[in-house]
């Protein structure tokens, strides 16, 4: 260790710091700056860690901590304050912030930016832009805001209001949107509590091995390591799972493990280096196994089990099946065939999983976690500690994103355990590499597919099987299926339907929820079938899509009558005039539908629950069980709460924590604004009557509003109790256009999307930009290749999300079919967004280059060789 000088922020500060460690360690972990997050280290791939190092930007956890010796270094924290609020202004006036996690080291980017070139043109913001990681927004908004906050500082702007008005259609700031673009709202990474120690876990090896020995001694032996915890240390379940416990916390030793991310002890330290050090020095002793990693392989009656204590690697099989699809693919005008082949996707959400748990002077635990269902994270907790479920005290801290990576436990499990025996705060922290090996990824899906229609072009049938890789355990997987099974037929008219699909257990990572939820993986296929037909036929993709679209009246594929709200036909009209006006440019142009549940459906019973506390007479605290992961839950659910009572949105203040314990379950099928916003208007509906009564605020101080909703109609695939089939409660439709340059390069999206009601004009946008920019990495470069059972690469360029020089323009179409079952209309937006992008990309290629591409990522296309991201070495 060594003693080093920096002036940070104006101000000498000695600090000792060991011979290997990197600025953004020595900011963080010793001199208490949190601007500066860690969303990658050391790969210096994300940008999120940004600092000025004399006068110059550095990613500072690629950068050694001594070379920042008497350097100047400047954080966020360190900028004038009237600097700091015009930039947190500029972001958030144009809704340039989501979950917020990579945001501070662009704001620091983009001081720095326009203090060397006063008036950047967008593609050279876009170009400084690039060691910048962001996966919520799409830049275009990041974009707009840099574009303003140097107007601005040119004096040809003022500095722009942020929006107050909380009614529904206005575009309310988001809630602690200032907070989040200076880094000052905590992620749980950022929690300190005196005394806390740190657990570092330890991985396999191998994806599939019997796990022969765990010598910890080693480890114990290096200064500073306070205990190694390991499977004997669990007092009670030791095995966890949304659906199915077959998930272990730790495999113990004599035990088989099932996939790379598994994890077998955590090695706990004063300091997180020590015991990322420990875990190091942890041996383990495993005998490799040949590991399953085809699905199919894996039907085999004669295929190794992937879990020892089941009787097949078959995890489900959903079936839906109407009229005769055979017979009428038998009589059709004409028929397509083939086989469509999806890939696995990470998340690449850019806050890691992170836990602190805190031993209470009472005997409890408060858990802070970023989960997305964090009730569910203190059921599975009190049952492996073996306690009451009131003894662990849950908090959510809204997280730096998830996509439905953040619904399995990952490590909260660790931090509490840790804090059960030893009696202090711990956290428990995943590297980058650590993260990408644990949580679920999205499936990798083979469709056969055979669609018919007739001589007119209506659809006729639709036959599909399909078989997906979910992965060692269960999460999701089943549901994720299910769910392509129920949008395997698109948003369209088609009589006989009969698909199966199948989700099998492999050694390859694990696979559950991820935006579109299956609904993609399907679209994709769908979407080629269309295009095919529709070159049979003769005819365009719009008309094609025109000819069998869904309208009030008709019944989806799986046999559900739409009622109301049915707007896939609006999107059609809105993109209608775009489209054509493209092709007479002799434009590359592409077209692809979607449909996307809001609600779990398929049978499940489902609530929505909220509590406004009236805390002060200017300030009412607004619970609810849904999990904020930059989407803008809360800021909507304070719009449902002004809109009903007429009060002012700054009295509003949302959190989820077990004081008001509202076990609704996951945030997950774009059901928190439909359900959430429920069980906001009925609670402050009742506050309402309160006030109209002649009572104040000041009057109610203490009084708790609840409201509460429930849905239980929906029917299961192939129910057979006679009552009419409802797969979901309602739909969110969309229809994308993909065009493309002379070169094959995307160069712009038209994306035109039903959202029922619309809540907050930019926020919604927003999502949609967001998912479109998703959508086209889905399409273009994004995947995660696994070896044996292993990913190929952690590196995040390679693993192909794109960045902002990397994005085209997107026309955002807001059309609005109001849900009656839905709060104000509203049914939610956060999946839909890149249910049609692969569909329409695709057609949009097949314009350009005569290419029928039915394989994900399509890197064999210009467009994707023109992307910046996504070339793994050595795989083409």
């Amino acid at each position: 260790m060594k003693t080093i000088t920096i002036e940070l922020n104006g101000e000498n500060r000695s600090v000792t710091i060991d011979d290997d460690e990197t600025l953004l360690y020595t900011l963080r972990e010793r001199l208490g700056i949190t601007s500066t997050k860690n969303g990658c280290a050391p790969q210096g791939q994300c940008g999120a860690c940004l600092a000025v190092v004399d006068g110059k930007t550095k990613t500072t956890c690629a950068m050694p901590a001594s070379k920042a010796a008497d350097k100047t270094v400047l954080t966020l924290e360190g900028v004038p304050a009237a600097e700091r609020d015009l930039v947190a202004r500029c972001f958030v006036a144009n809704a340039g912030i989501q979950c917020g996690f990579c945001i501070p080291g662009i704001a620091m980017r983009a001081i720095n930016m326009v203090e060397q070139n006063p008036n950047p043109s967008r593609d050279e913001i876009a170009q400084k832009l690039d060691v910048h990681l962001c996966r919520c927004t799409g830049y275009l908004r990041i974009i707009d805001a840099v574009e303003m906050y140097a107007k601005v500082k040119r004096g040809e702007l003022s500095a722009p209001p942020l929006c107050e008005d909380g009614h529904i259609g206005k575009p309310l700031a988001r809630y602690q949107g200032m907070e989040g673009v200076l880094g000052m709202r905590p992620y749980v990474d950022d929690l300190r509590f005196p005394g806390m120690v740190f657990g570092a876990v330890v991985q396999p090896e191998f994806a599939r091995s019997v796990i022969v020995k765990i010598d910890a001694e080693p480890a114990k032996q290096l200064p500073g390591v306070i205990a190694v915890l390991t499977a004997a240390d669990i007092p009670g379940e030791r095995y966890v799972g949304l659906i199915r416990k077959d998930w272990p916390i730790f495999v113990a030793e004599g035990e088989t493990n099932s996939c790379i991310g598994d994890v077998l002890a955590v090695v706990v330290a004063g300091d997180e280096a020590t015991a990322r050090r420990g875990a190091q020095l942890v041996v383990v002793t495993a005998e490799p196994l040949t590991p399953v990693t085809d699905p199919e392989a894996g039907m085999a009656a004669d295929s190794p089990l992937v879990l020892p204590n089941t009787d097949s690697n078959i995890l489900s099989k959903s079936v839906i099946f109407r009229g005769d699809a055979e017979k009428a693919l038998a009589e059709s005008a004409y028929v397509v065939e083939d086989v469509f082949q999806t890939q696995r996707i990470e998340h690449l959400f850019l806050e890691p999983e992170s836990a602190v748990a805190v031993p209470e002077t009472n005997g409890r635990i408060h858990l802070y976690t970023q989960g997305q269902g964090v009730f569910d994270d203190q059921r599975q907790v009190a049952a492996m500690l073996a306690v009451p479920l009131d003894r662990i005290f849950v908090e959510l801290v809204p997280n730096g994103g998830a996509f439905g990576g953040k619904e399995d436990m990952s490590i909260q499990g660790h931090a509490a355990l840790i804090a059960f025996k030893l009696g202090v705060p711990a956290k428990v922290t995943l590297t980058r590499e650590e993260s990408i090996r644990m949580h679920p990824k999205r499936h990798p899906i083979r469709m056969h597919y055979r669609m018919g229609c007739d001589a007119n072009g209506k659809l006729t049938a639709v036959w599909a099987r399909m078989i997906g890789d979910t992965g060692a355990y269960a999460s999701v997987g089943e549901k994720v299926l299910e769910r392509a099974a129920g949008h395997g037929g698109g948003p369209y008219v088609i009589p006989h339907v009969d698909i199966q699909a199948v989700a099998v257990r492999t050694n390859n990572p694990p696979c559950g929820a991820m935006r579109g939820f299956g609904a993609n993986q399907a679209a994709f296929a769908v979407e080629g079938c269309m295009d095919r037909l529709a070159e049979k036929l003769g005819i365009d993709g719009w008309e094609m899509r025109w000819r069998n679209a869904l309208a009030v009246g008709d019944s989806t594929h799986t046999g559900q009558i739409l009622h109301h709200s049915v707007g896939i036909r609006k999107t059609l009209v809105a993109v209608k005039d775009r489209y054509y006006a493209a092709l007479a440019q002799g434009k590359a142009v592409g077209i692809g539908c979607g449909m996307k549940n809001s609600g779990l459906g398929n049978g499940a019973l489902e609530w929505g629950a909220a509590r406004l506390v009236i805390e002060a007479a200017d300030r009412i605290a607004l619970y609810n069980g849904y999990t904020e992961m930059g989407q803008g839950l809360f800021t909507v659910l304070v719009q449902f709460a002004v809109e009903v009572t007429g009060i002012p949105a700054a009295f509003f203040h949302p959190r989820v924590d077990a004081n008001h314990p509202l076990p609704v379950g996951q945030t997950t099928g774009s059901r928190a604004t439909l359900l959430g916003g429920l069980a906001v208007k009925d609670a402050a509906e009742k506050l309402r009557a309160a006030l109209d009564s002649g009572r104040t605020l000041a009057d109610l101080v203490g009084v708790v509003f609840a409201g509460d909703v429930k849905i239980d109609d929906t029917t299961k695939l192939g129910d057979k109790s006679g009552r009419p089939t409802k797969t979901h409660t309602t739909y969110a439709f969309a229809t994308q256009v993909v065009i493309l340059d002379e070169n094959g390069r995307p160069e712009r999206v038209v994306a035109a999307h039903d959202v029922g009601r619309v809540v907050n004009p930019d926020l919604c946008a927003g999502q949609i930009e967001g998912s479109v920019h998703m959508g086209l990495g889905y399409a273009l470069t994004e995947e995660l290749p696994c070896d044996a059972g292993i990913p190929v690469t952690y590196k995040l360029r390679d693993i192909g999300v794109l960045r902002a020089r990397d994005m085209p323009p997107v026309d955002v179409i807001l059309v609005e079919d109001p849900e009656p079952a839905g709060p104000f209309g509203a049914k939610g937006v956060g999946e839909i967004g890149l249910v049609p992008t692969a569909g329409a990309t695709a057609g949009a290629l097949y314009a350009f280059d005569k290419q029928f591409r039915t394989v994900l990522p399509m890197k064999n296309s210009a467009a994707a060789k023109a992307m910046s991201v996504g070339k793994i070495k050595g795989r083409g």
